[in-house]
């Protein structure tokens, strides 16, 4: 069974109580709920992880690697937009990265339109709210194939 990690960035705990008009009402939790319904369904395990630390991202990518995840999922928040150090850490992995994010980064405030993942990503899925996340279960599923 093909195995993907989920990443959740930093200030996704509080999705629900968040920017609503930006990330909707949809809690971390419930996101996760549909991702595990949707990895039952394609037949894949998933392991869904969120922090607010950059160094436990980077330990939880590491880990990722020595135990040969098939892809990785991150919506990495506003790291997005200046975390080399997750960058590097990405770089790393030989599996497909998925990048995404509930908004569409593009239109919004400009520092949002430069992701430092973009060059290594697969892809990128953005501006579908919780869908983005289930478009980008299926993009990781079709890139393992």
């Amino acid at each position: 069974m093909k195995k993907i990690l989920m990443l959740h960035g930093i200030n996704h705990d509080m999705f629900g109580k968040r920017d609503p008009v930006q990330y909707g009402t949809i809690t971390l939790e419930q996101i996760n709920e549909q991702l595990n319904e949707l990895a039952n369904e394609l037949d894949v395990e998933i392991e869904c992880f969120q922090t607010n630390h950059e160094g436990e991202m980077c330990e939880k990518i590491h880990q990722a690697f020595l135990e040969n995840k098939d892809a990785v999922i991150i919506n990495a928040g506003a790291w997005t937009h200046y975390s080399y150090g997750l960058r590097d850490a990405l770089a790393i992995l030989t599996a497909p990265i998925i990048e995404i994010h509930m908004s569409n980064i593009h239109a919004r405030e400009e520092f949002r339109h430069h992701s430092v993942f973009a060059e290594i990503a697969k892809g990128q899925i953005c501006g579908f709210g919780v869908e983005s996340y289930l478009l980008g279960l299926r993009a990781a599923v079709a890139a393992v194939k």
